[in-house]
């Protein structure tokens, strides 16, 4: 979990005691976990309505074009999440912020060359995922972290779910109807997940401040 904005603590604030000592939660923790959690469903949204749209079996090209575009709004909610987030580790934070700007700009560079939308050239050119699909190496990780920390079942099964997908599809091993099945359940998973994490107490997502506060001073005295 990232560290935490210095902010003056909210009035009568609560002294929580962790590993390291005590801390307090701020008005910038608490926003911090809402801008989180607005992106995960920003994104589960986007994810959902374009998998709707990819399993219509008489698509068109508008629906296509859609369906890029969709991924697009996906994107950019994965990435305020990701902006947001809290995680302990830097280095393992930076690296997921890393994957995703590396899989947006992927799929920049994708669009502007090739004739076709971008969903279409995905599903017939498997190998452009070694470089769009870091943007779900990152969304792996923020369902692993999820997993770790909270115990969730949907995101334990989203954990080797999309990889398994994305893979499967990478490589050709995975039937249609196989293809179809993960992508729905990837779909229903993400959103479950996003809409339980819109309800779940904020004070637990922003973690043990103590623990930023320690990791930060080790790398200052490093």
């Amino acid at each position: 979990m990232d560290s935490a904005v210095n902010e003056t603590p909210l009035p009568a604030a609560a002294i929580y005691t962790g590993q390291f000592g005590e801390y307090t939660i701020t008005q910038g923790d608490r926003r911090g976990v809402v801008l989180y959690r607005m992106g995960l469903m920003v994104a589960a949204l986007a994810f959902g309505l374009g998998t709707i749209l990819a399993l219509d079996f008489n698509q068109n090209s508008t629906l296509v074009q859609a369906i890029s575009l969709l991924y697009t709004v996906f994107w950019l909610g994965l990435g305020l999440s990701l902006a947001t987030i809290h995680i302990y580790l830097v280095p393992l934070h930076r690296a997921l912020q890393g994957a995703w700007l590396g899989g947006g700009l992927a799929s920049l560079v994708l669009s502007h060359g090739i004739d076709g939308p971008l969903a279409q050239t995905v599903v017939e050119t498997p190998a452009v995922l070694w470089g769009l699909g870091f943007t779900f190496v990152a969304l792996t990780g923020i369902f692993f972290k999820e997993a770790f920390c909270f115990d969730r079942v949907e995101t334990k099964l989203l954990t080797p779910l999309v990889p398994l997908l994305l893979l499967g599809h990478l490589f050709g091993v995975l039937p249609l109807m196989a293809k179809q099945t993960l992508l729905a359940a990837w779909a229903i998973l993400f959103l479950i997940f996003a809409l339980r994490k819109a309800v779940q107490p904020i004070v637990p997502d922003i973690g043990d401040k103590s623990v930023f506060a320690y990791l930060k001073e080790q790398r200052l005295n490093a």
